[in-house]
């Protein structure tokens, strides 16, 4: 999938400040409160997915600081596509669950990561224009309109399979920030990714078999 207008801004600003030849794509971790999970899915069960600390920034290289940046987009739009889906009719109850659990975990991982980025003086608010990459994970403006526009089990099926693809790219992604990454808190992100990761594909695979 390629990236919307907002995301490829994003990845442009990671790529302008750490020159670093990585294709980071998807990211995310952390542990929402409360509600019945469907199995598999309950990231607060998950050892190693615990939010990472962000007292002081550390040292860090470029793998590091190209993996949290993007973190943030990821994130950004994995909380729209799940608003997207809490706010539809109709929706299998197990799907709304992952998609609270997501919003709710991954809006103060955002603040978390720009915490880190500002500790390490590294800007994200440039511009930048490459909507046309593709950047497998990535959910495409069109993609995004197509959910927005989508209703019961086809809203639901577009919703997981995007889930998937991006599962399945950020543990590849956390595993080249682990093997090259020397930041403890990037490191910590990047492992409960992997964790958090590996046990939800399982659970979503299945789920967008049943849809």
């Amino acid at each position: 999938m390629n990236m919307s207008p907002t995301t490829s801004s994003k990845r442009a600003i990671a790529l302008a400040a750490v020159p670093l030849a990585l294709a980071l794509t998807l990211a995310g971790c952390g542990s929402p409160d409360g509600g019945d999970s469907p199995p598999g899915m309950n990231r607060e069960e998950v050892p190693g997915s615990a939010s990472p600390t962000v007292e002081t920034g550390g040292e860090f290289n470029d793998a590091d600081a190209m993996f949290v940046a993007m973190v943030i987009p990821h994130h950004e739009q994995e909380v729209e596509m799940s608003e997207a889906i809490l706010a539809k009719d109709g929706i299998d109850e197990r799907v709304l669950t992952i998609a609270e659990q997501i919003r709710d975990a991954e809006e103060p991982e955002i603040e978390r990561m720009e915490s880190l980025l500002d500790q390490w003086e590294i800007d994200d608010d440039a511009e930048g224009d490459d909507d046309d990459d593709d950047d497998g994970g990535w959910m495409s403006e069109g993609d995004l309109e197509a959910l927005e526009a989508a209703d019961g089990s086809a809203a639901e099926r577009l919703y997981l399979e995007g889930l998937i693809e991006g599962h399945e790219a950020a543990v590849e992604m956390a595993q080249t920030e682990m093997d090259e990454g020397i930041n403890p808190d990037a490191l910590e992100v990047a492992q409960g990714i992997i964790d958090v990761y590996t046990a939800e594909l399982a659970t979503l695979q299945e789920l967008v078999a049943e849809i």
